[in-house]
């Protein structure tokens, strides 16, 4: 027998105990002798009591005993609950007095068959098992992890755990390293279950990406523990298409069958094996899933309606399905340009391709492999606005003219609204549109710039480029505040313009709101026109003045637009700027000449027709020409950019300057080809789909390959099972670009899932399509070949025993353990200090003769032990009384008068001259006179009445507080 704190540091509390002590010894006042020491000692134990409890102060006892828990291994590669209960019914029959055992089944869960008590079977020969647990998959770490709390609850003991070690879900390993911190050995008891004729499916193969009509192989991967003769059977979505009879032999065996894919889309496809006697039905089935690329399918955006009939006609004369749509409806999303082969875009200005569609087609050619060709035209290329796009980027051309010929000297001013209303990020645009245009200038090239609000403001004064950066930063300083005055800006400008020196002047008005006056514009256009200048007119977004802006740019020569999607700017800006030098359409009849590209030198072996007209451009370093103007620009380029293929033809193809190329027989073809050599080189998906399998649960991992923040993250996935079930799982960010989510108790089969947004009515919006498999669970291949390592490992770490399938009355040959079995008075301490806070309430608040209760109960105890000496006692109690009684007298005589003797001869003298002075008093009255004043308590006058003596107010008084004080 023992004490334990569990909590040491609480017992330093005692010492402010000690100081608390000496404190209520010195403060407690109003109680005296025995009541006083009876209070502070409750008190004390009180505290003391408390401190124990913080403390954690336990009573134990040392036993000595033996405790098992067995941990016996139910899943389906066992199948050997016979066995393990004979093993554990004779282990048990050995067991010495005392000692405790538990059993706990698991399989992919882990269940208590029995607590651990010391009536572990009834007297039989095996033990029966009463639990149900998940057979399909062995996790060895959860059944020993639920031991060591049942052991650990006892006070210790020892783990046996009974299994072929071939666990697929779950650590054992760690679970082991766990274990043997706590100071738990397990001994391990390795079985060797009796080999079923079995044989299965180990893989099932298929290319992940095929074509209509392509021949693939089934590549398949059988393992058998006998030779024997089986029949392999293959689906695909469902439909039986071959049986095969195939031999296996003992082993591993692999075998290839071929099939030829017919239809689009993804597929399905399923093997399965029969064998005469096959005791193992769950490992015959294997899952794959392949897509089938149908005809390649082109996306068009055309600039003009009706315009891209000539490009319809080819790619239909050659079977390439094709889509055609305006700018304004190309898609916000990335997985939307992924699902194309190649985007033609025929004559589409940039100022009608908002910022994502941009950002979109670029990133499609450069990380999807999707082709992309631009056709020419007067919205296409430079005069398109397409500098410095991702679409310039993508395209195997620059839009400017780098090192050409002789380009008319440009005057520009740039007249920028900044008032208030343009803090919402116009401002910000329209300064990187004004920037993107003073990049696309020369060096000879004049700009000027102008702010205005209430009031015009010169940012810049017109002036040559040579200084760009400077420019460039107070560009970059407007900031937006004030009103909108049109005219007095527009003015400022004119002005300004008149005094620059450049063949060509241009003045482009940027604003999103109404002027605050209106006076007649008529003069200032007229006169712009009359000097030769022109005037463009930006409106941005609906309340800008369309009207007022539109008739400006007609009166004055230039051109009007309107945007609603303010990241167009740049755009229109740099198509401005290029629009101000015709030089860019080159007008003139010309043969072609032949360049790079020899694998397209097949088009052109009966010859090349005339063109009239380009786009002038200049090639980029790494393209290829195919075919080359005159004056040396690309009339046809093409090149590789990262991951796809993009093709420049700087002429139209709707016959205005290439009309023999339209008329041309061959031209069908040859656009065909130029298209289908933009064609992806492999299978492009915006995601990746993994799946990681643990135990019953399936980890589905997807992987945006634009990488982060491409697709938001707000990302669902549609899986539909084998039986055609079909749920929306959220797909949880992890990571850039990375999402996972949990699948519960899935089937082995194979998952089409749909990646996208989840929209209204559980349906993916925007999705594309992928696939994964789910295999049968592990438990039932072959190969599990390191169950026995596993067990030898489990056992060295944790310091137990191999026992032997034999050797059963092993299960408790080993030393006793000595556990602490502590008993937990933590309730019963509590009822204490409730019992004695009462008793301490009651003793100091209640007024109660405490003497004679003691000296009853005193009296009580000695009648209880027997009356020896009745008359001796009664002699002794009246001695005592008299005693007593005497002490009381002279401890009251000395509170009240003090010295009795001097107190009698004083009143004895005072009444001896009381009598001198009245020589006729009476004697009775003298005598009475002398017997009040020796009492002290009344004088009687002559007329008979008594009169109160003073001082026996005061000796009252003091009987009074001798009560009280004994009272208390």
């Amino acid at each position: 027998m023992g004490i334990q704190v569990e909590a040491p540091w609480a017992l330093t509390l005692l010492l402010p105990w000690l100081f608390y002590m000496a404190w209520i010894i010195r403060t407690t006042i109003r109680l005296k002798g025995g009541r006083k020491i009876a209070a502070i000692t409750l008190r004390g134990i009180i505290t003391v009591l408390l401190i124990a409890i913080v403390a954690q102060v336990q009573p134990f006892v040392i036993e000595r005993q033996r405790s098992v828990v067995i941990v016996a291994d139910r899943s389906a590669s066992m199948q050997a609950d016979k066995q393990i209960g004979e093993w554990i019914a004779k282990g048990w029959a050995a067991r010495h007095d005392g000692d405790t055992a538990g059993v706990v089944s698991t399989g992919l869960n882990a269940a208590v068959e029995r607590s651990i008590s010391n009536e572990l079977t009834e007297e039989s020969a095996s033990f029966a098992f009463r639990t149900t647990v998940n057979d399909r998959f062995t996790d060895l770490s959860g059944g020993l992890q639920l031991a060591a709390a049942m052991l650990q609850k006892e006070g210790g003991g020892r783990v046996v755990l009974l299994s072929d070690g071939a666990e697929n879900a779950g650590d054992a390993r760690r679970q082991a390293r766990l274990l043997a911190n706590a100071g738990i050995a397990v001994d391990v008891v390795e079985m060797q279950t009796e080999p079923k004729s079995d044989a299965a499916i180990e893989s099932l193969d298929v290319p992940a990406m095929l074509k209509q009509g392509e021949t693939f192989p089934f590549e398949i991967a059988i393992a058998s523990v006998a030779s024997q003769q089986a029949e392999l059977r293959l689906f695909a979505d469902n439909e039986e298409i071959s049986v095969t009879q195939v031999q296996l032999e003992k082993g591993d065996n692999r075998f290839v069958l071929n099939s030829i894919a017919v239809e689009p889309g993804y597929h399905r496809f399923r093997a399965e094996l029969y064998a005469a006697g096959d005791e193992q039905a769950a490992n015959n089935t294997a899952y794959a899933f392949s897509r089938v690329a149908g005809p390649p399918h082109v996306l068009i955006v055309e600039g003009q309606p009706q315009s891209s009939a000539n490009v319809e006609a080819a790619l239909s004369a050659s079977f390439i399905g094709h889509t055609t749509i305006m700018p304004e409806q190309l898609s916000v999303e990335l997985a939307e340009y992924a699902s194309y082969d190649s985007i033609i875009l025929n004559n589409v200005p940039a100022t009608r391709i908002a910022e994502k569609p941009m950002e979109w087609l670029g990133k499609a050619v450069s990380d999807y492999g999707v082709g992309l060709v631009m056709l020419g035209g007067e919205d296409s290329f430079g005069l398109g606005g397409y500098f410095k796009t991702p679409v310039e980027r993508a395209l195997p051309v620059y839009m400017d003219l780098q090192g050409k010929r002789q380009i008319p000297s440009l005057g520009l001013v740039l007249v920028i609204d900044r008032s208030g209303s343009m803090s919402d990020g116009k401002l910000e645009l329209a300064k990187e549109a004004a920037i993107r245009t003073i990049e696309l200038m020369r060096d000879a090239d004049t700009v000027g710039v102008v702010a205005f609000d209430s009031a015009p403001w010169w940012v810049v004064e017109p002036e040559k480029l040579s200084n760009r950066d400077s420019i460039i930063e107070r560009i970059q300083g407007i900031q937006s505040e004030g009103g909108t005055e049109i005219y007095n800006a527009l003015k400022a400008g004119y002005e300004g313009l008149l005094e620059v020196d450049a063949q060509r002047k241009h003045m482009i008005l940027l604003t999103d709101g109404q002027s605050a006056t209106n006076p007649g514009y008529e003069a200032l256009t007229d006169a712009i026109v009359d000097d030769q200048m022109t005037l463009s007119t930006v409106a941005v977004g609906d309340g800008a003045d369309q009207v007022l802006l539109e008739r400006l740019a007609k009166a004055a020569k230039g051109r009007f637009y309107f945007t609603k999607d303010q990241s167009t700017l740049p755009a229109i800006f740099s198509r401005e700027t290029v629009m101000m030098s015709r030089t860019y359409i080159v007008e003139q009849n010309f043969t072609p000449a032949i360049a790079q590209a020899s694998d397209w030198s097949k088009l052109w072996s009966g010859g090349v027709p005339t063109v009239n007209a380009y786009i002038a451009a200049t090639a980029k370093e790494a393209a290829e020409v195919a075919l080359l103007t005159p004056n040396g620009d690309p009339l046809l380029a093409r090149w590789q950019y990262g991951s796809g293929r993009s093709v420049a033809w700087t002429t139209d193809v709707t016959g205005k300057w290439a009309r023999e190329w339209v008329q041309w027989p061959s031209f069908p073809n040859v656009l065909t080809e130029w298209v289908k050599w933009t064609f992806p080189q492999f299978a492009n998906n915006p995601y990746s789909i993994t799946t990681e399998q643990d135990g019953g649960q399936a980890t589905l991992k997807v992987r945006s390959e634009a990488g982060a923040g491409s697709f938001g993250s707000a990302l669902s996935a549609g899986i539909e099972d084998e039986s055609g079930s079909y749920t929306i799982r959220r797909l949880m960010p992890t990571g850039p670009g990375e999402y996972e989510t949990s699948l519960q108790a899935t089937e082995p089969g194979v998952y089409l899932t749909q990646i996208g947004r989840q929209a209204v009515g559980n349906a993916i919006e925007g999705g594309t399509t992928s696939a994964f498999v789910i295999p049968y669970s592990p438990e039932y291949r072959l190969s599990n070949t390191d169950g026995a390592e596993t067990m030898a490992q489990i056992a060295a770490t944790t310091g137990g025993r191999k026992l032997l399938m034999d050797n059963p009355q092993a299960l408790f040959q080993f030393e006793p353990l000595e556990a602490r079995r502590t008993v937990d008075i933590t309730n019963k301490l509590l009822l204490a200090i409730l019992l004695l806070w009462l008793a301490d309430i009651a003793l100091r608040r209640l007024s109660l003769p405490y003497g004679r209760l003691l000296e009853w109960a005193g009296k009580i105890f000695k009648l209880r032990n027997g009356r020896r000496s009745g008359q001796a006692l009664d002699a002794s109690a009246s001695a005592s009384a008299v005693t007593r009684l005497r002490k009381r007298a002279s401890e009251a005589s000395r509170f009240y008068g003090g010295n009795d003797t001097e107190s009698a001869a004083h009143q004895t003298n005072a009444a001896q001259k009381e009598n001198a002075a009245n020589p006729v008093k009476p004697a009775a009255t003298s005598s009475a006179s002398h017997s009040s004043a020796s009492t002290g308590h009344a004088v009687v006058d002559r007329s008979g009445r008594a009169e109160q003596d003073p001082a026996a107010d005061g000796t009252i008084n003091r009987l009074l507080a001798a009560k009280n004080k004994n009272r208390r």
